[in-house]
């Protein structure tokens, strides 16, 4: 990094974002029960930057420059032309980190000021006009890798912690963040590496072919590695999840209830109840956590045979979230009993495994639940443990099962680099057993160690960069 301005970079968290509240209260007490705003400041010279507009409260600090790193400081921010008597803008709590023993590894700073649109807008005025600009998407957390503070896998869990929607996925991405993917990569490039090595030696002293009793060690050690990559690959689905979550689409016929169950599953009313049939005229979404797992949860126009105009408008949406379903629950209503309309929907649907049905309005004294069906009372809430069951059975089915603090992947990114790594041991064994000449195993090895270097970040490429971190929030 050099000292141009393009290096020195800053950002807004307005309210304390990414801050436990019990630190934002502790933080904000000099200043009584106002809002917070948080501007984080990194980059060489960023310091010196800011030290001329910070006039510390204790006497005892000469200014940011000389403050130690992982220290807090309180003071004001001021600014003054010359000729005249310097105006206070706001009083503040300032950060002081040190690289290398930095979030990014450079020198940096977190400014705690009021969240007044005001004073912010002013604060940073004054930053911009020193030399700083605003950060892009993930540049923090890009600078990190760059300095050599994270690895890549870790900074996507950094992306994947700030999206996280349950605390199960949150769990996930904190295990990557502290580097469990990293190790267990390392681990497995390390025994790739020992096996290139051999193959190397071989092709220096001239050999055509790994002889009968030492391929079998190399086959050995790359089966270890072969099922490591395999049991890394089995957890994507469970990764994805966790972190992506299912669509859940509530269907069935007019008044059957679903508006009812929806209100019921979400704790709230978000959608008009009403003996009126045909009342719900369009599609409703909300996002539910059940067992951990992110639901979007839909609430769809009920099915009649005639409807007109806005209604049948809303059925043919209907048909279409349907189709795109994870998982259904089709709502049958208990007093009218299964009609004709009800038995030909469930009929289509019976091989697929995607659609849960429900029994509804038992609390009307209505008996005979089918078999197979949930029976609830969506007004009443009675059944909805036995429902949410179901679902999670039908959400966590085939998903398989990770042990505790087993590193679990859910980036398509590194999914698919692993997946070629797989690829290029699988050939090295079958290269291996068929006789193939060393040149041509030494190529599969170099595969497998290009994709594993690509996971981690290693190996990779701007562009590659620049896809990854523009997914980030600004500010991380």
């Amino acid at each position: 990094m050099n000292g141009s301005g393009k290096n020195r970079i800053l950002f807004l968290m307005e309210n304390g974002l990414f801050y436990p509240q019990d630190s934002i209260a502790a933080l904000a007490t000099p200043w009584g029960e106002s809002a917070l705003a948080v501007i984080r400041v990194s980059g060489t010279g960023s310091l010196g930057l800011l030290d001329s507009l910070f006039r510390p409260a204790s006497p005892s600090l000469d200014g940011l420059q000389s403050a130690e790193g992982h220290t807090i400081h309180r003071g004001a921010i001021a600014v003054s032309a010359p000729g005249q008597q310097s105006e206070t803008v706001d009083e503040v709590l300032v950060a002081v980190y040190r690289g290398p023993r930095s979030f990014t590894g450079e020198d940096g700073a977190e400014v705690f000021c009021h969240g007044s649109p005001l004073i912010v807008r002013r604060v940073l005025g004054l930053l911009a006009e020193r030399g700083f600009r605003f950060a892009g998407p993930g540049e923090f957390t890009l600078r990190a890798f760059l300095n050599g503070k994270l690895d890549l896998t870790q900074a996507e869990a950094v992306n994947e912690l700030v999206r996280a929607k349950s605390d199960r996925a949150r769990a996930i991405a904190l295990n990557r963040l502290s580097g469990a993917i990293e190790q267990t990569i390392e681990r497995i490039k390390q025994t790739v590496v020992r096996l290139s090595a051999a193959i190397e030696l071989g092709l220096d002293y001239g050999e055509d072919e790994i002889e009968a009793g030492d391929g079998l060690a190399e086959d050995r050690e790359a089966a270890r590695c072969q099922e490591e990559l395999e049991r890394l690959l089995a957890t994507y689905r469970i990764g994805r999840l966790y972190q992506e979550g299912i669509s859940v689409v509530l269907a069935g016929r007019t008044n059957s209830g679903k508006s009812t169950l929806f209100n019921r599953m979400l704790r709230e009313d978000r959608a008009i109840v009403s003996e009126v049939h045909g009342t719900t005229r369009d599609y409703l979404e909300a996002v539910v956590i059940l067992e951990e797992v992110p639901i979007r949860l839909y609430d769809t126009a009920g099915f009649r045979e005639r409807a007109e105009g806005v209604e049948a408008e809303g059925m043919r949406r209907t048909d279409s979230i349907v189709a795109n379903a994870d998982l259904i629950l089709y709502l049958v209503d208990g007093e009218t009993g299964l009609t004709d309309q009800d038995r030909e929907f469930l009929r289509a649907r019976a091989g697929a495994g995607r659609t849960i049905p429900v029994w509804n309005k038992i609390d009307t004294g209505q008996t005979g639940c089918p078999e197979g069906f949930v029976a609830v009372s969506a007004r009443e809430g009675r059944g909805l443990e036995s429902l949410s069951r179901r679902i999670a059975e039908k959400v966590l089915e085939g998903a398989g099962s990770v042990d505790a603090g087993e590193p679990i992947i859910d980036s398509l990114r590194q999914k698919g680099l692993l997946e070629r790594a797989l690829a290029g041991i699988r050939d090295f064994r079958a290269g291996l057993s068929g006789g193939q000449p060393l040149d041509v195993l030494a190529v599969d090895l170099k595969e497998a160690l290009d994709a594993l270097g690509e996971i981690t970040g290693e190996v990779t490429s701007q562009d590659i960069l620049n896809q990854i971190f523009s997914r980030f929030c600004v500010g991380k």
